[in-house]
This record gives C-alpha cells, sequence and structure tokens, in this order.
C-alpha cells in the first residue's frame, strides 16, 4: 500500500511544532494516523488530504485568502493568518506615503464563522506588536461595516476575516487599504511576496501584544445612521416586506438601520435569523443558489409581502423577489443593478455609473439617455469601487454599491435601504417593481441575462475547457456570427484578466473562471434593440430562445455539454 511521501511527512512535522491551535494539531495528528493506518480507503484519503493541505500554499491574491478551513499551509487556519498578518504588517510599515497620507490606524473586523474571531485577534496582535494603531471589532460585524470604517475612522488599512456566501467549511481574509476600497495589484502581490517571507521561518519569530483596542459600539451607529440618511424625509415609507440574513451577521444591524430609516419591520425568517457558521438550512448560503430563500419566498406568501429581500451571511450581497404576473420570481443580479441604477438616474444622482464586464449592457444605455456617464471594469469591487466620480456600481453576482461617497465596496445593507425606499416609492404611486421593469424593457429594450456555471473538483478541468475555448471559440452563437476576444491580454482601459468574450449584435458571452470558488463560469445575454421590438411580452420570448440557445452553443464549445 503506498505510503505518505517524505516531503510531505517533513511539511507536516515542522507544521505541528508551531501551529498555537490545538484543534487543528489534533486534526494533523488523526490524519497521519489515519494515513499510516491498516484500512486502505481511509489511508489513501488522509494521504490525498495531507498531500494537498501540505504540498502547496494557499494564494495570497487581489481577493486576499479564501479557502478551506483546516491545517497545512494550503488550508484556512491560525498560522496561515498569523503569517498573511505578518506579511502585512511589513507591507505597511513599507508604504511611507501611504502611512504619511492615512496614517497608522488599522480596522479588523470578523464574521460569525467557524475561526473568524480568534483569526480577527491574531492579526490584531500581529498589527500591534508592529506598531500600528489597531482596532478589532466587539463582536461578528458584516463586511460593509468595515469597509465603511476605513474612511469614518481614518484608517490606513482594514481587515475582514470572512467567506462571504462561501460553503461552511471556507474561511476568508480580505484586505482594503485607507482609500477603503479592496487592494489591487501590484499591492497583492507586494503583500504576497512578504508573507512567503515570513513563512520562510517558524511563526514563533512573529511578534505579537495584546494593545489593540476594541472598536466599540460608535462604529455599528455610524454605520447605520449613515444608510438610513439615504432615504429622504418625505419619502414614502409604506411596505410589507420579509427578510432573511441567511444564517450571517446582517440581521441586528439591519433591523436596527431600517427603523431608523422610518421604514416597518419586516417578517423575518426565523431559522435563519441568527448567526450560525454551520449555515443549516441551505446547501451554500448564497441567496443565488437554488432554494436558498425558498424559506423567505413562503415567509413573504404568508405575509402578503411586497417584497422579500436577502442578505448574504457577511451583509454585502443583496438579493430582492417580488411579485410577478406568474407569482413570486427572484430578479437577477442584473435586472436589480439596472433597477437600481435607473431610479438613481431618476432622482438626478450625477456622476459614473459603472458595472464589471460580466455584468449587463443596459445600465450603460440608461445613463447615457439621461447623460451620466459609464464605464466598464473587470470583475470584482476592488475594480468598481475605484472608478474615478462613481455615483453607483454593480456586478451581476447581487453586488451593489448605492453610497459610494461612504462604502467603496459592495453594501447589501444600504442597497436594501434602497431597495425599501423604491418598493414604497413605486407602491405609493399604485405600481410594482414588476411594473417598473416593464417600464424600463419598453423604453429601452428587452436585455436577458443567464450565468452557465460549472463545478469542479478538480481546477484543471477549468483550465482545460479554457484552452478549449481559445483554441477553437466558435464563429456564431445561437446562429448569429460573433467576434472573438481574449481579455487576457486586456482591452481598452481593463487590465489583463483570464476570461474570454463572444459578442455579436444581439448576444453576448464572457466565460471565466470563478475568482472566490472552483467553478467555471460564463455570463449569457441576449438582447431584443427597440428598433426590431415586437411587443414586450414577444419580444421577451425571442430573447429568452435565443438565450437558451446561446447556453447551448456555450456548453458544446466549453466541452461541457
Amino acid at each position: 500500500m503506498p505510503s505518505l511521501s517524505a516531503s510531505v511527512r517533513q511539511a507536516v512535522g515542522a507544521w505541528v511544532t508551531q501551529d498555537p491551535d490545538p484543534q487543528t494539531r489534533a486534526e494533523t495528528e488523526r490524519l497521519v494516523a489515519a494515513a499510516d493506518g491498516t484500512d486502505p480507503q481511509e489511508a489513501a484519503a488522509a494521504q490525498a488530504e495531507l498531500t494537498d493541505a501540505f504540498s502547496g500554499r494557499l494564494a495570497f491574491g487581489t481577493a486576499g485568502l479564501r479557502g478551506r478551513l483546516g491545517p497545512g499551509p494550503n488550508r484556512m487556519n491560525r498560522v496561515v493568518v498569523t503569517q498573511a498578518a505578518a506579511g502585512l504588517a511589513a507591507y505597511l510599515r513599507d508604504q511611507v506615503e501611504l502611512r504619511q497620507e492615512y496614517g497608522a490606524k488599522v480596522l479588523v473586523g470578523h464574521d460569525a464563522r467557524h475561526g473568524s474571531a480568534r483569526f480577527a485577534r491574531d492579526t490584531g496582535e500581529v498589527l500591534a506588536a508592529a506598531g500600528f494603531e489597531v482596532l478589532v471589532t466587539d463582536g461578528p460585524v458584516p463586511t460593509p461595516v468595515v469597509a465603511f470604517g476605513i474612511r469614518h475612522l481614518g484608517c490606513v488599512a482594514g481587515v475582514v476575516v470572512t467567506a462571504s456566501h462561501n460553503p461552511a467549511q471556507d474561511n476568508g481574509y480580505k484586505v482594503y487599504l485607507g482609500d477603503g476600497s479592496q487592494i489591487v495589484p501590484p499591492a497583492d502581490a507586494e503583500i504576497a511576496a512578504r508573507i512567503d517571507e515570513v513563512a520562510r521561518h517558524p511563526l514563533g519569530h512573529v511578534p505579537r501584544s495584546d494593545a489593540y483596542e476594541p472598536a466599540g459600539p460608535h462604529l455599528l451607529d455610524a454605520y447605520a445612521a449613515r444608510a438610513a440618511s439615504l432615504v429622504p424625509a418625505d419619502a414614502p415609507r409604506e411596505l410589507r416586506w420579509a427578510y432573511t440574513p441567511m444564517h450571517g451577521v446582517g440581521g441586528d444591524l439591519v433591523l436596527d438601520l431600517v427603523a431608523r430609516a422610518g421604514f416597518p419591520a419586516p417578517a423575518v425568517v426565523a431559522e435563519q435569523a441568527e448567526p450560525d457558521p454551520d449555515f443549516p438550512t441551505v446547501a451554500f448560503p448564497n441567496p443565488e443558489e437554488p432554494g436558498a430563500i425558498d424559506l423567505a419566498l413562503a415567509l413573504g406568501e404568508q405575509v402578503d409581502a411586497d417584497v422579500v429581500v436577502a442578505n448574504d451571511p457577511d451583509a454585502d450581497r443583496c438579493a430582492v423577489a417580488a411579485r410577478f404576473p406568474g407569482g413570486w420570481r427572484m430578479l437577477t443580479g442584473d435586472e436589480l443593478g439596472v433597477l437600481l441604477g435607473e431610479d438613481a438616474l431618476r432622482r438626478g444622482t450625477v456622476g459614473t455609473y459603472a458595472c464589471s464586464v460580466v455584468s449587463s449592457t443596459q445600465l450603460a444605455t440608461v445613463a447615457a439617455a439621461y447623460g451620466q456617464p459609464s464605464t466598464t471594469t473587470l470583475t470584482g469591487f476592488k475594480w468598481i469601487g475605484r472608478v474615478p466620480g462613481l455615483a453607483f456600481g454593480y456586478e451581476e453576482a447581487i453586488g451593489y454599491c448605492v453610497d459610494p461617497e461612504a462604502v467603496r465596496d459592495k453594501d447589501g445593507m444600504t442597497a436594501l435601504v434602497r431597495v425599501l425606499a423604491l418598493t414604497a416609492a413605486l407602491k405609493a404611486a399604485g405600481t410594482t417593481v414588476a411594473d417598473r421593469l416593464d417600464e424600463i424593457a419598453t423604453t429601452y429594450g428587452v436585455v436577458l441575462t443567464g450565468q452557465l456555471s460549472v463545478r469542479v473538483d478538480d481546477l484543471d478541468e477549468i483550465t482545460a475547457a479554457m484552452a478549449r475555448l481559445r483554441a477553437q471559440p466558435p464563429a456564431t452563437l445561437a446562429g448569429e456570427p460573433v467576434e472573438f476576444t481574449d481579455l487576457s491580454g486586456g482591452l481598452g482601459d481593463l487590465p489583463p484578466t483570464d476570461a474570454v468574450r463572444l459578442e455579436g449584435p444581439t448576444v453576448r458571452v464572457v466565460v471565466r473562471p470563478s475568482g472566490t470558488e472552483p467553478k467555471l463560469k460564463a455570463y449569457l445575454e441576449a438582447r431584443v434593440p427597440l428598433e426590431q421590438t415586437g411587443g414586450l411580452a414577444d419580444d421577451r420570448a425571442r430573447a429568452a430562445e435565443t438565450l437558451a440557445r446561446v447556453r447551448q452553443d456555450t456548453a458544446e464549445a466549453l466541452g461541457l455539454s
């Protein structure tokens, strides 16, 4: 029977001697015992796990860190987090101009996932020992609170320990700099290099100090006050709504800021109301996943709600379901993005309207009609939040920035406030969210979007599929000639990214690997321009048929059909 390789065994031994966490040490020892055991299946599984966990390293990039919890450098644990904190501290010490502009204060927050509070304390201790004035949130907080707090408190950087909407076995580490935006190149690579340098030495060499301070209740109070201020005093507020925080950390704060804004309290899904790192009622704690908001929809029906709203576990995303002629339906991320963007334009919000390259093209059309500029960014709010003069930004993965002056990141709670304000205003006028979407479609044309998403166990499958598409891109989609563009070389103002685009007169597909999950994603769009309209119902049927054909053609091109 094969045995554990000598190199992995050596790496495991070195790890156990420096791991400060008794749980991961015990798990390492259990895996080694199983790998050396007599049960062939158990031994093979343990050897595979140890080889994967100890043969590589969890990569630090523009999304920070994100991965499975467990022992080893290729997992999220106290050793990896401490090394990341020490690498970040070294990077910040070297950024003289950054510290001259923003000072030496760092805000650290965390969600309610397994290990998050301990990881946040480790980060606070390392940064405090490095000479920074460190504030650690008193308990679990939504990610947007930290993004807000960086600028509100005058920080040089911020860290949030969170894996957002990933499965329960994951955790992550997100880094912001003093402008309140997530890190982008070259900062990510420079921090990663310093983490690698720290990792070359035993963890005991990293100094620690408990001289950090609690952030205090003022931070949550200031955030809630700002969010509530987004609703004008004379705005309608009458509506019924249902809400779920999806076992996450947004619930209490949402109830607070909604009350401050003057809206009625929601009916809350009791089974998902409190933070629970195991997410017991959902397979994946992501409102976009099938079935994830079923409990909220049932509650919405029960209380005759006008709208149903869900946040993901760290409350940086916002999902909405509304009543349509056929019953309740979740809005797509693009529908809600265009709805919120059009509402901001209607209210006279001046500035640049931005969305990512994988989002709908319709926002640009609407912004142009109102005489406002628009721009397309790479995927992620690390790019959207940095758009100069940003008025509103979104990406199709239910991320929305409705108050960029205060939060330069996606924020599911301020988006929720704007959804309630819009729904109440429509109700006061005798119309609905469905009616407003019809109005947008008849004014600007029908645009339908969808997604083809494939989760894999082996990341090599994604690499192979992207290589096939680049080598033999389809000449047509849904019978329409398309132009192939490889975005790995950049495009216009867009930096290089691992993605390709196929676009024709009325169809578009963008294919890219997910930045946070082991998935390959294809973002699909079908349009019926106004000059080709045959009536709203017919136009939507035509667009849906085209979108289905585009989906099939894309799957075949990727070798996934």
